[in-house]
This record gives structure tokens, C-alpha cells and sequence, in this order.
């Protein structure tokens, strides 16, 4: 698909309006809700979604499990360079999501607005909820007896980076300023494929990781983390269970057989010293942000580049939330990295 010419929109929203709408959430639960209305109020967006003057065209990249479908949002305006690029994973604990998420869509669009980068947008296969769940939505293409499980969504981002590479001249791109990035499961997904690539002597310059899975259990909290979580309520929360389920069902097996390639946090010293320079983010209010730090603390003991920020007053998955500022700020720090690349 292609866009009508666009030019950018500052959000309207003041920040810290997640936090307040967290403590009424918070008070919700504590009172026996939410009621529908809570969670609408919830849920709401926070402004206008941003508009960018970009083309916008989905494709595919060839990969082994079946095609692999992207979506490129390219700046519209004349280059006098090859652009960089950001090869970009929404998240969805590995079960959900897709290309139109505003974790997909507006994370692409603001971030190749503001860098003025191309993006390409992967959507890559999904494993099956837990037994009693609902069946994974099938890429086209998909062979009918195929389970999704570790490693095909990993395989999948690989082969689009691949694709990229290979059509950098068509793209408008220069392959030696790739970036590889994503959000939740996503984020894992990046840095996993990251860390495969790098093995074979094909890292990207960099690994932009958004809120990110990076262990199948997370660690212990620090006191500031233990208090920051306090407020929030467990619907919201990623317990040791949930954690669990979800890396057992995304592995198909029990987490002892997990490896690097699965969760990069169990990746040694050695391992992860190949890295290229990392950028994490996680929320504040967010049980993953113990996996982000623990990671970055994991990579500067490696000796890769890493900085690691907390998005203050946000949940997990806030580039969800269409028209928060602190998503905002979010997107200009990725488009300064891409940048300086």
C-alpha cells in the first residue's frame, strides 16, 4: 500500500498521563473492577496518531519456512545518500500482533519520519497460545504442518534482514548502516537474530531493544525496581508463571533446553562479546525492565556498547498507546541512534 503525502504532528498530550491513568487503573482492580468503562478509559488514546510523508509498500522476503511478509515505509523526499535502516519486530509474547499495531505501524512511521530512514516492519511467523488457547494467525505461504516454534520467528527476522541487504540498492539504503530492532517478544527476536548474525560475521551496527524478553525467567529486582512495581496491578504484571508458560510455549519444551539463540540472556561472557553496540529500553512500570538491565549489565561486563534507559511513568508496551508523549521519546531516541550510525 502506498500513503498520501503526510508532514509530521506533535503530540498533544502532556506527559505523565500514564502514570495517573495507572494509579485510577491500579485503584480499579483494588475495588473488585475494572468496569468496562475503567478499561476504556484505560486504553484510550492519548492524542492524534503522527503523519509522515513516507510511501509505505508491503512485500515479502523468500525465507525457509515460506515467505516472510515486510512492509517498507521509505521517506518521500530525495536523498543524497544511501539512508539507514531499521529492520523492525513488533511484539505479542510470540502469539499476537501484527504489522498494524501501533507498536508496528506508528513505531515504523515516526521513527523513519524523524530519522528520515527507511523502516522495513517484519511480520514474522506466530506460535500457538498454550493448549486450550486460540490457534496463531498463519502467514500465507505457511506449510500446513508446520508448528511455529523457537527457532522460526528468529529464522524469519533473518531472512529479512537478508532481503534487506539484498535490496539495498532498490531501498535506497546502506546495508553497513542497518539497524536491528523490536519491542517485547519482538525485542527478543532482534537481539536473538542479532546475536546469530554476529556469530556468522554479519551483525548489524546496531540492536535498538524496546522493552525486550530477554530471559525466560526474570531476575530478582532491586529495592527501586521492587517499588516501581508495587502499583501494578497483575493483570499487568509478567509473574514467574506467565513468564514460564510463555517461554515454554514459544521454545515447545521445557526451559532447560533453552539457549542463547532462544533467550540471549543466557548467553555467556564469550558469546555475547560479539554483539554490536545495543541500545535497551524498558517501562518503569514494567517487570521486563529486570531483564533489561541484567542484560545491559551482561554486555558491558562482555565489553559491547550498551546503554540501557528507563522510560519513566509508562507500563509495558507503551509504543502501543497512540499519541503518548513518552512514545514520542521513545521514537527520537531510536531516529537519533539510527543517525549516528
Amino acid at each position: 500500500m502506498t500513503t498520501a503525502p503526510r508532514t509530521a504532528q506533535t503530540p498533544t498530550a502532556e506527559p505523565g498521563q500514564m502514570s495517573s491513568r495507572l494509579r485510577d487503573l491500579a485503584a480499579a482492580h483494588a475495588a473488585g473492577g475494572p468496569t468496562p468503562e475503567q478499561d476504556a478509559a484505560w486504553n484510550a488514546p492519548y492524542g492524534p496518531r503522527e503523519q509522515w510523508d513516507l510511501d509505505v509498500v508491503d512485500d515479502e522476503a523468500p525465507g525457509p519456512h515460506g515467505p516472510v511478509p515486510v512492509r517498507v515505509y521509505r521517506p518521500r523526499t530525495a536523498a543524497d545518500a544511501p539512508r539507514p535502516v531499521l529492520v523492525f519486530c513488533h511484539g505479542g509474547s510470540f502469539q499476537h500482533g501484527d504489522l498494524d499495531m501501533p507498536e508496528g505501524d506508528a513505531t515504523a512511521r515516526g521513527v523513519a519520519g524523524r530519522a528520515d530512514a527507511v523502516v522495513v516492519s517484519v511480520d514474522y511467523r506466530l506460535c500457538d497460545e498454550p493448549p486450550g488457547g486460540s490457534p496463531a494467525r498463519r502467514l500465507p505461504g505457511t506449510p500446513e504442518d508446520l508448528e511455529v516454534r523457537a527457532p522460526i520467528p528468529c529464522d524469519d527476522v533473518i531472512a529479512a534482514v537478508d532481503w534487506t541487504r539484498e535490496h539495498a540498492g532498490e531501498l535506497g539504503i546502506d546495508p553497513a548502516r542497518l539497524a536491528l530492532g523490536g519491542a517485547s517478544a519482538g525485542g527478543n527476536l532482534a537481539a536473538a537474530a542479532s546475536l546469530r548474525l554476529a556469530e556468522e560475521g554479519r551483525a548489524p551496527a546496531a540492536s535498538l531493544l524496546m522493552y525486550p524478553v530477554l530471559h525466560p525467567l526474570n531476575p530478582e529486582p532491586t529495592a527501586e525496581e521492587t517499588e516501581a512495581l508495587a502499583a501494578l496491578p497483575e493483570a499487568l504484571g509478567f509473574s514467574p508463571q506467565k513468564m514460564r508458560v510463555m517461554a515454554e510455549n514459544y521454545l515447545g519444551g521445557p526451559l532447560e533446553d533453552a539457549t542463547a539463540h532462544d533467550f540471549p540472556g543466557l548467553g555467556t561472557r564469550e558469546q555475547l562479546a560479539v554483539l554490536p553496540r545495543t541500545y535497551l529500553e524498558s517501562d518503569e512500570h514494567d517487570h521486563l525492565r529486570l531483564s533489561a538491565r541484567r542484560y545491559a549489565e551482561q554486555l558491558a561486563a562482555a565489553g559491547v556498547e550498551v546503554e540501557h534507559e528507563v522510560r519513566r511513568g509508562v507500563t509495558h508496551g507503551h509504543l502501543n498507546k497512540v499519541g503518548l508523549p513518552e512514545a514520542a521519546q521513545s521514537f527520537d531516541r531510536l531516529a537519533e541512534i539510527l543517525g549516528e550510525l
